[in-house]
């Protein structure tokens, strides 16, 4: 039993669509300052489950409290203490990087020179300070992830939602990017992270929730879920082991 408070609380969090169960019932607890990493497979619910946590989706059944409060019953003050990065989502790409950034800062109460004095801190550190006046519709994957990760970022959230966060983005920028959220946590930030990459989860963090078929099939700290072995290995003993592979002789001859 942790004494530790809790950041986030999900409590029977459900979701199809159409004939399609998505998340069926998910309960979480993540630690403030935790560093918690969402693993699962293509499909197993984690975007899902992260959307409904941010008030980006409404489930059909479950609650979140965000630090103790009903995120749908004071939808406006939880979203202030969220940064959200969804995976996929439109952003206003004919806006200018530089732009969407002090938007963000802006839809979230920062005066304009604040807005635009974080932004450039954030560009700097990110390396996107070229970029700032280029078009988001012209960027690249990796520099679209980055500038949603600032746009997450620049009203000093107390709790960061990040679906794949490193996905396309390259190594120097995601060793940066894993600083910044590190510090992040050291300073009493708390950060949820959904990947399907065992090693990236493992390295970082260390609390873990492993999803799958829309249900929580372990979580806890990393190593109440590892149990003596890898990540990897864990996560392939939960979900049921590796396919039998047969053929391919085409190909290997």
């Amino acid at each position: 039993m942790t004494d530790t408070p809790v950041a986030l609380a999900v409590r029977g969090l459900a979701k199809s669509f159409g004939p399609k169960v998505a998340v069926a019932g998910i309960d979480l607890d993540v630690p403030t300052g935790s560093f918690y990493g969402l693993v699962g497979p293509n499909g197993a619910g984690k975007t899902t489950t992260l959307s409904m946590a941010s008030g980006l989706l409404r489930p059909d059944m479950g609650e979140v409290f965000v630090q103790g409060r009903n995120l749908w019953h004071n939808l406006a003050e939880a979203k202030r203490m969220l940064g959200i990065l969804p995976d996929g989502a439109q952003l206003f790409d004919r806006l200018t990087g530089a732009q969407l950034v002090t938007y963000a800062g802006l839809l979230q109460g920062l005066e304009r020179d604040e807005a635009d004095r974080r932004r450039d801190e954030l560009f700097e550190v990110l390396g996107l300070t070229e970029a700032a006046g280029q078009l988001v519709v012209d960027y690249s994957a990796g520099m679209t992830k980055k500038v949603s990760l600032a746009c997450a970022l620049v009203h000093a959230p107390k709790i960061l939602l990040l679906d794949e966060p490193f996905e396309a983005v390259d190594p120097v920028s995601a060793t940066v990017i894993r600083s910044i959220l590190v510090d992040f946590t050291h300073a009493g930030g708390t950060v949820v992270v959904s990947s399907h990459v065992m090693d990236l989860v493992q390295r970082m963090c260390d609390h873990v929730a492993i999803i799958f078929e829309g249900q929580v099939k372990a979580a806890g700290t990393l190593d109440q879920v590892r149990a003596g072995v890898s990540l990897e290995e864990r996560f392939v003993d939960i979900v049921g082991g590796l396919p039998q592979r047969s053929g391919l002789g085409w190909l290997l001859s």
